[in-house]
């Protein structure tokens, strides 16, 4: 193990560090088959927080199965319950697709958007080369998809990288937001309540609230399993919010709560991964 996390080190300088992360929890789910959340935090320096953003990004992609407190090798899974986990996992990862493609469809030709950091956020790049835009970032991940579209326009918003988070942030005023006026900023959270959205790591809050005065709409991008997440520090109120994207699978408790806070609603369905999404509401409240 000390010698997986020695390699671990050194190589953290030339990759991403989520990439490094990667490959040493999946060595060590072939060698042990299960993995400790606090044990890999422990070992790799990081924290439980991001340690979950890793093992929920890994599941969905197929490579672990996640269990209470940590990660099993896939072989360690009972055979009989494989055929539907790979339907489950199939069909989580279609629906977040489904949220970053109906996330692109939001946007205008030629639009200024913000993109926040996230899994969820991700999603919804590839869909942009067509459109033309202007894009600032907080995401040196989301500037990695964005690379290769020689039709969009990035900008960073510079400062200090924090590798566990995956973001920057910039302790002076004068960084790139100071300028940029976006018509848009899509959003990723941890947990949606009813006092608002949430993310369990303060650098993450610092992050994305430097970004929220250069928009004129906040947009969330929300599985619906985050309803029902825990997450310490709360980001904005619902009221804040312009517009929410989720699954279907939304309860209509937590519909009703998002819609009565006037936050416009829109769900998407496995089918819209490959069609289009279905919009419960319609509420265009202006967004601070």
């Amino acid at each position: 193990m000390h010698a997986l996390v020695d390699a671990f080190k050194m190589r953290s300088r030339q990759l991403p560090p989520s990439i490094e992360r990667e490959r040493l929890i999946l060595s060590q789910l072939i060698q042990r088959r299960y993995v400790l959340i606090r044990e890999l935090s422990e070992q790799i320096g990081v924290s439980t927080s991001t340690l979950r953003r890793d093992l929920e990004r890994l599941e969905i992609e197929g490579k672990l199965a996640r269990i209470r407190g940590g990660a099993a090798n896939l072989v360690s899974v009972p055979r009989t319950s494989n055929h539907t986990q790979d339907k489950s996992k199939s069909r989580k990862l279609a629906l977040v697709e489904a949220i970053g493609r109906a996330a692109a469809g939001l946007c205008d030709q030629g639009d200024n958007i913000i993109i926040d950091g996230g899994s969820t956020t991700l999603h919804m790049c590839t869909h942009l080369e067509p459109l033309g835009l202007q894009v600032l970032t907080n995401s040196m991940c989301i500037t990695a998809a964005l690379l290769p579209q020689t039709n969009t326009h990035i900008c960073i918003t510079g400062g200090t990288f924090f590798r566990e988070q995956g973001v920057l942030l910039n302790p002076f005023d004068d960084d790139a937001t100071r300028g940029f006026h976006a018509t848009k900023m899509f959003l990723n959270v941890a947990s949606v309540s009813r006092y608002g959205l949430a993310q369990s790591d303060v650098i993450l809050i610092q992050s994305e609230r430097r970004l929220f005065p250069a928009a004129k709409q906040l947009i969330a991008l929300v599985e619906s399993c985050k309803f029902a997440a825990s997450a310490s520090h709360i980001l904005c109120s619902l009221a804040d919010v312009h517009t929410m994207i989720t699954d279907e699978d939304i309860s209509e408790e937590n519909a009703n709560m998002v819609e009565e806070a006037g936050v416009r609603l829109i769900t998407v369905s496995e089918i819209s991964a490959s069609e289009a999404s279905n919009i419960h509401g319609s509420s265009e409240t202006p967004s601070s």
